[in-house]
């Protein structure tokens, strides 16, 4: 029964029943392993086209669990002095009783400030579309109490369907062993209530980290220490994590405060790498959400030899 009221709070939460309720994003804790989905400053920085591919699996112990499924490319452009990427996500709240899903198309401009710093900056256009099946769900007034659900509801049902635009933006910074960025999602806002009002809050993330490396000179080991932090209207989360790379092995742990850590295993080659994390929920929801489990693939094509003005970023692998 507790996971049933935790689903339908949920959908009900993001129907906008209430006119003051807000909708919220859903979450991928591959941070780095989604970059255009983190910020889309991050487009373009592996120069290389780039394909991502991302599906987690949230609270799997709650009856019709949220699936979110991600898929991007990448790459950067010289002729206009920066990246382009296309992203697309889906989210699947019920068992597809309330699905989510974004295009979105971004531009960042690349911008050498010294021959050890530089600059992008993001902009990105969103087109979103938020569905309910009304058929999958039920009322109180459908309720016999010996037969149970049984009747017919006099609930009238909402829009089937809502669609917009939408608007974000970001800057990244960063040198060989360091990064920093910012970024800002839903500066419009835009309303996705089906039932009534239900807008958007804008989304703040902040996000930073560096790679040491260990060891002697030629060691291919490095550790990435990392911290990010996400505002969205009343909900605000902090990320501290991280990542041990040996080879192609990398390993990272994550600490969500107060409600969960993050565990990271990933295997990279030149072409691809491949990441399963899982979170561990240390909050009160422990027992009905079962954790979450998270994977990623991506693809990284070669181009022609990049040019000397130009700076790969040392963004964590996942």
């Amino acid at each position: 029964m507790v996971k049933r009221i935790i689903l339908a709070s949920c959908i009900l939460f993001a129907l906008g029943i209430n006119e003051n309720l807000f909708a919220q994003d859903p979450e991928f804790t591959q941070f780095y392993a989604n970059p255009l989905y983190l910020n889309p400053a991050l487009a373009g920085t592996a120069r290389c086209p780039r394909v991502n591919l991302n599906y987690r699996n949230q609270w799997p112990g709650i009856s019709g669990t949220y699936v979110t499924y991600s898929a991007s490319y990448d790459q950067h452009v010289d002729v206009i002095a920066g990246g382009l990427g296309l992203l697309i996500t889906n989210d699947n709240a019920g068992q597809g009783t309330l699905r989510t899903t974004n295009v979105s198309g971004m531009y960042s401009y690349l911008l050498n400030v010294s021959r050890e710093f530089s600059l992008k900056f993001g902009a990105q256009a969103t087109f979103f579309q938020k569905s309910i099946d009304w058929n999958k769900l039920t009322f109180g007034d459908m309720i016999d109490a010996r037969r149970g659900f049984v009747y017919n509801t006099n609930e009238i049902p909402g829009l089937n369907s809502k669609s917009g635009v939408d608007f974000s933006a970001g800057i990244l910074g960063y040198s060989k062993r360091y990064f920093f960025g910012f970024a800002a999602h839903h500066l419009t806002q835009p309303d996705e209530g089906l039932l009534g009002p239900s807008k958007l809050p804008m989304k703040l993330t902040g996000h930073a980290g560096a790679a040491l490396p260990v060891g002697g000179k030629g060691s291919q080991t490095t550790i990435s220490p990392n911290v990010l932090y996400q505002k969205q209207q009343d909900f605000q989360q902090l990320n501290l994590g991280l990542y041990v790379t040996k080879g192609s092995i990398v390993a990272g742990l994550w600490y969500r405060n107060q409600d969960a850590f993050i565990a990271v295993v990933g295997f990279q080659q030149h072409f691809f790498k491949i990441g399963y994390s899982y979170d561990v929920t240390i909050s009160k929801l422990t027992n009905a959400t079962a954790g979450s489990h998270e994977l990623s693939f991506s693809l990284q094509f070669e181009c022609k030899p990049k040019k000397k003005k130009f700076r790969l970023v040392s963004c964590p692998s996942f």
